[in-house]
């Protein structure tokens, strides 16, 4: 009976020793991603803090493949009202900086597993990297509309949602598939011609800019440009069917100021009224985000009303922001977002 009990005593000893040693076993668990510089990080497989420290469409990334409660600080979102609107809990997070300004104090305090950075902050990582943190660098406005499919499975790999991730690939392929066949219907010669534009100075993005103009059926003038200011004899040389403007960093348009330009009067664009602003969903939808098919619809109708009258810009967002922000957006929301040129 002795020998029983002894023999009892060492099983319950044994199971709670593994009780507490496989959580640990598990917290400690880790895996190797690639991010978008190339470099490899070590992460744990259960990332439960992170640190956003740009912005490029990461935040949208985040809560469309991983739990918005896993961001423990991020930079400022206040040009996207609609985005807060839709997690509230990040708007009062800490701002622990951003790209190569980073409050290293601050994303130490937070203890995250990983911080999410962009490729075009090289001595903000390496600030990351020096204190012994996981950095990974995301696009931020340097993909194109493929590539930017790697950045999507990276994060669907370091949240753990690979489905999510080609859920959201396979939406991409099918609104540009959607796109170009529609557009094969217009002639070559009634292509329209497009400026794509920042600012009232006039600088344009070939980067992002062509694949935006493109996918959308229209021919980009600059395409053959660096990222650049134009000048307005330029601009006059190339006289382009229509302008395309992106909003201000404050949430302003400076299309007013283009229009109102006594030097850019004489553009066909100008005086045929074809100058319209991009809207901003849950982020910009002029660069590259998951929202971007939005703004590839939204441009190709733009730019072919009758080819793409059918297009129901308001039932296209409410799919969308239900199938990857799970949130029902309303007519009145839906409408809001679109009004920007009305």
């Amino acid at each position: 009976m002795k020998e029983l009990q002894n023999s009892t005593i060492l099983t319950i000893f044994l199971l709670i020793g593994i009780t507490c040693i496989f959580p640990v076993l598990a917290d400690t668990q880790t895996q190797t991603v690639t991010d978008m510089s190339g470099t490899e990080i070590t992460v744990p497989t259960d990332i439960q803090r992170i640190v956003i420290a740009c912005q490029g469409g990461v935040a949208q990334e985040i809560v469309i493949m991983g739990d918005p409660d896993t961001v423990v600080a991020i930079s400022s979102m206040n040009l996207f009202p609609m985005f807060l609107k839709m997690f509230p809990n990040l708007k009062d997070l800490p701002n622990a900086g951003s790209f190569d300004d980073l409050n290293m104090e601050t994303i130490l305090k937070l203890k995250p597993d990983v911080v999410i950075n962009s490729v075009t902050a090289p001595k903000g990582n390496a600030k990351i990297v020096e204190n012994n943190l996981p950095v990974f660098q995301a696009y931020t406005g340097k993909a194109s509309a493929d590539t930017i499919y790697n950045e999507f499975r990276a994060f669907g790999k370091l949240l753990n949602n690979p489905e999510k991730a080609e859920e959201l690939i396979s939406y991409w392929d099918e609104k540009k598939k959607f796109i170009n066949d529609r557009v094969k219907s217009v002639p070559e010669n009634e292509r329209k011609t497009v400026f794509y534009t920042s600012n009232k100075d006039l600088a344009t993005d070939t980067n992002w800019g062509i694949s935006f103009v493109t996918t959308s059926g229209g021919i980009n003038v600059a395409k053959d440009l660096g990222d650049a200011k134009v000048n307005p004899e330029k601009l006059a040389e190339w006289d382009p069917d229509v302008l395309i403007i992106r909003g201000n960093t404050d949430g302003t348009y400076p299309s007013n100021d283009i229009v109102n330009n006594p030097q850019l009067s004489g553009l066909s664009a100008i005086k045929n009224g074809e100058v319209y602003n991009v809207p901003i969903g849950g982020f910009w939808w002029d660069r590259p985000s998951p929202e971007s098919p939005l703004g590839f619809l939204w441009l190709a109708k733009t730019l072919y009303p009758e080819t793409f009258e059918d297009v129901d810009m308001v039932s296209e967002l409410k799919t969308f922001f239900k199938q990857f922000y799970r949130y029902d957006l309303t007519d009145e929301e839906a409408n809001s977002i679109l009004s920007v040129n009305q």
